[in-house]
Parts: C-alpha cells; sequence; structure tokens
C-alpha cells in the first residue's frame, strides 16, 4: 500500500517521510471539494493557469509528477547517452538511478569544476549538466555559502553548463529565511530549478515543478506524452492551486515548520548528550552525523555499525551512499528527522548511543 512500512522494534531515522499526523488530510480534502469539472478533463500542457500563477513565474514554469519526474525530464532533454553528469558530493543519493537510466557517467565536483569539465570534454566526453542540492542538501542540511553560489553560476556561463538546482526542501526553513536559489540569482539560465510539494504537503500529491526559460518550457509541453496526455497530474495540480489560493498551502506549511522544527531540535539535543561534534541543520529533514573517532580508529564505519544499530532498535543510511561510487563518508550516517515524533526521536538517539558503545566493546 505505501513505500515505508515500520519494522517492529526498530526506530528507523533512514527514510527522509513525513510524520502521518502532519499531513493534510482534512484540509485537502476540503480543497477538493470547491472543483468541477475542468480538475477533470484533459489539462493544459504546462500545468493549470491558477497553480502557475502562484508560483510566481507562469511562462518558466512546468508542473511535474514531483521532482524525481522533474530531474528525469529534465536529463531527457540535457543529455546523451554516454554523457558524463557532474553532482555535488555528498548528495540525494536516489537521483543516481535516474541519472543513470539515461545511460550517463555519474562522477562527483571536485574542488575545481571547470577543470574537470575542461578535462572531460578534452577527452571527446560531454559534459551536459551538474545536478546539487544547494539548500538544506540531503544528506547534509547544509546550504551552499553565497560566494560559492555566484561561483558555480559564474563558471556554468562560462563552460557551457547547465546547473540542475533541486530545491526540495527550501520551504522548510527553521533559522531564519533560505537564502536565495540558484535560480534567482542567476535570473534563469544557465540554472533550472527544480521545485516539490512533497515535503511541504504530502510525498502522495506526486506534484511539483520546473523552473526554466520559456524554450525549455516549450520543449517540455512539447514532449509527445505530454502533448498526448494533456499536462501532468492535471487534477492535483488543480487541486494544489486552491489549496495555496485559499491560504491553507501557507497555514499548513507555517504548522509543520514548526513541528519539524520542534523534531530537529529533539533529535540534535538527545545526540549531543553522547556524540562530540553534531550540526543542527538550519532547515531540511536530516541531521549528518559524525561517527565518534573512538570507532573509527577501531575500524568501525558507517556501514559495519549499521547491523549493530539495528539489533539496538535504530535505523539509518550509512554515508558512503550518497556517493556516486560508494566511497566518501565512510565515518558519516545520515539520520531524518521528519518521520517521529520527538520521543521517538530521543529514544533513537539513546539507542544510537548504546550501539556505538557495543561496537567498541566488540572492536576491542
Amino acid at each position: 500500500m505505501i513505500q515505508f512500512e515500520g519494522r517492529p522494534g526498530i526506530l528507523d531515522l533512514s527514510w527522509g517521510h513525513p510524520r502521518p499526523d502532519l499531513l493534510p488530510v482534512r484540509e485537502w480534502a476540503a480543497a477538493a471539494a470547491h472543483l468541477d469539472w475542468r480538475a477533470l478533463t484533459y489539462g493544459a500542457s504546462a500545468g493549470p493557469a491558477p497553480l502557475l500563477e502562484s508560483l510566481d513565474d507562469p511562462d518558466r514554469t512546468f508542473t511535474t509528477g514531483g521532482t524525481s519526474h522533474g530531474l528525469a525530464l529534465v536529463t531527457q532533454l540535457l543529455t546523451s547517452p554516454g554523457d558524463v553528469v557532474v553532482v555535488d558530493a555528498p548528495t540525494y543519493h536516489l537521483a543516481f538511478p535516474i541519472l543513470r537510466d539515461h545511460g550517463l557517467t555519474v562522477v562527483p565536483a571536485p574542488a575545481d569544476l571547470a577543470g574537470l569539465v575542461r578535462a572531460v570534454r578534452s577527452g571527446g566526453r560531454r559534459v551536459s549538466m551538474l545536478y546539487l542540492v544547494p539548500t538544506f542538501g540531503n544528506p547534509t542540511g547544509r546550504s551552499l555559502p553565497g560566494e560559492r553560489r555566484h561561483a558555480l553560476i559564474e563558471v556554468a556561463r562560462q563552460e557551457g553548463l547547465t546547473i540542475v538546482e533541486d530545491d526540495t526542501y527550501r520551504e522548510l526553513a527553521y533559522d531564519g529565511p533560505a537564502p536565495p536559489s540558484l535560480w534567482e540569482l542567476a535570473g534563469g539560465a544557465p540554472v533550472i530549478r527544480l521545485g516539490s510539494f512533497a515535503k511541504t504537503v504530502a510525498p502522495g500529491l506526486r506534484l511539483g515543478w520546473i523552473n526554466a526559460e520559456p524554450e525549455m518550457i516549450r520543449r517540455l509541453t512539447g514532449l509527445g506524452y505530454v502533448h498526448s496526455g494533456g499536462g501532468v497530474n492535471h487534477t492535483t495540480a488543480v487541486t494544489m492551486g486552491v489549496f495555496r489560493a485559499g491560504g491553507g498551502y501557507r497555514r499548513h506549511v507555517e504548522r509543520v515548520r514548526a513541528k519539524y522544527r520542534t523534531q530537529r531540535d529533539a533529535l540534535v539535543t538527545a545526540l549531543r548528550e553522547n556524540f562530540a561534534e553534531v550540526e543542527s541543520p538550519a532547515g531540511g529533514w536530516f541531521v549528518w552525523l559524525r561517527l565518534p573517532e573512538r570507532l573509527t580508529r577501531a575500524g568501525v564505519t558507517a556501514g559495519s555499525l549499521l547491523p549493530i544499530a539495528e539489533r539496538h532498535g535504530v535505523s539509518y543510511v550509512p554515508g558512503p551512499r550518497f556517493w556516486p561510487d560508494n566511497s566518501g563518508d565512510t565515518d558519516r550516517i545520515r539520520l531524518s528527522f521528519s518521520h517521529l515524533p520527538p520521543g521517538d526521536l530521543r529514544r533513537a538517539a539513546q539507542r544510537l548511543a548504546e550501539a556505538t558503545i557495543a561496537a567498541s566493546v566488540h572492536k576491542r
């Protein structure tokens, strides 16, 4: 019935899923009650006007079935099999199979991005795009500094590279406003921005959008299945337009932002009682935790700790999974605070601490 089913006895911090009781079931039903026949017929190719207009730039917006769908569409139009795609690392691990579905080679971005692009092109291969999550990133929760944002845009312009900005977590800012998006800073090209309602409202809606220059929007609306089907996820998109126009979206986001802030604080506070280095993310859903040095010195990695942690009743995602070649961050784990209430998060942190103690004893 659903993607994630909890395992008995395990407080699972591995899934970036919303807390079930924070999903706006009644509010969404109320918005749907205002629909008429136009919500159930074929829709406009780019999406219904009320939703596009609520997203501020209707001529440069295309409705998608979520961020993953948006990434697949953009990849289809920007790349050819055999191309190289550069990704920030660590980054959202489930983007890798989407990119590889198109026959692409996925390469972590080095500090010298321009040098990498030129080196790959001198070898006869095309570098078509850079994918990253620069704001409250998955898995780190961090945001790219302002100077680095400007530098990336400049490199992309100089090298003819398209930046695909996954901006999924922007609305979940806990300690002040989110930094300006790359799309906003660039004023459009060379950035394409992916947005989503999965984290702010509900992932089951399968609804998001692409911000891109009008020519890219024309290419998207001209795709055969879009032209044939009359837009993407039309009924849900129309309902979202009603939900936003009536103020339901704003009220819901304010509510869940406060709840997720409380959950973040519960997990971070509990972790700090047992781990020396715990960075509190300013937004998003994840804590990027470094394992204690006593473990790494003993040869315990994020991967080898996982079965011990699960025996103690807690789970997470090991750091190497967020690298395209599984090579980095063997001493890091991603913990999601989105799915569980504060009490369970505190218990999960205690179980994780107990697992690290057990791992230390085992390695002696």
